[in-house]
């Protein structure tokens, strides 16, 4: 009679305690789709992963301007930048080109990962996308006449030459970001533009530092 009973309490107490660990589980679940659950996992990954496909569904025309302008605007500053290597005579001017490098590259991969998410035409790469100052957003562009200068010179006149044309170029990128943060939907895309404001301004005091101190 006492084994029975005792037997009958274990039985019990395991149901209680596997109806306990159910109960935990769907409490778990039910905080998981509220404030710091689910949603906080999705955000984490999302952050981390920054894909393309996080501003496919929420983005307007002016997003599509930017991402279309400031590809190509990139690909010219790269263009300038991997000049200063061997043309450049200070090791600071060349410090800057490759930080410039190091930056914008990975953004132009962004952007183009962005347009093919919403369904656009990302830019050729190699086109010539000179002598389109003020056009189609494209602020700050060099002209083929300062490029073919840039690609002549050497030492010191490359480096004065080089500070004044990414100084106005990074202008031009400042201007399109602020367009963008104004009149932009993609969150995303108004995050890049908030860092390309923020690290370009600083690389225009520094060019005109660099600048006056020759």
């Amino acid at each position: 009679m006492i084994t029975r009973t005792l037997t009958r309490r274990v039985a019990l107490a395991t149901a209680a305690a596997a109806s306990a660990l159910v109960l935990a589980a769907c409490g778990g679940n039910t905080d998981d789709t509220g404030e710091g659950g689910t949603g906080h996992t999705g955000h984490g990954a999302s952050a981390a992963s920054a894909t393309p496909s996080a501003s496919a569904g929420a983005h307007n025309a002016q997003d599509v301007a930017f991402a279309k302008g400031m590809i190509p605007h990139h690909q010219q500053a790269l263009q300038m930048a991997e000049l200063a290597s061997d043309r450049a005579s200070s090791a600071r001017v060349k410090d800057l080109a490759a930080r410039i490098e190091k930056a914008q590259d990975p953004e132009i991969r962004t952007l183009t990962g962005w347009l093919k998410a919403w369904g656009e035409q990302p830019p050729m790469a190699g086109m010539d996308h000179s002598g389109h100052t003020g056009m189609s957003g494209m602020s700050g562009m060099m002209s083929e006449a300062d490029m073919a200068a840039l690609k002549k010179a050497t030492g010191k006149d490359f480096d004065t030459r080089f500070l004044s044309l990414m100084a106005e170029h990074h202008q031009g990128a400042v201007e399109m970001a602020t367009t963008e943060k104004q009149r932009g939907r993609s969150g995303d895309a108004k995050a890049m533009a908030d860092a390309i404001i923020t690290a370009q301004n600083a690389e225009i005091k520094e060019m005109k530092q660099l600048l006056g101190a020759k």
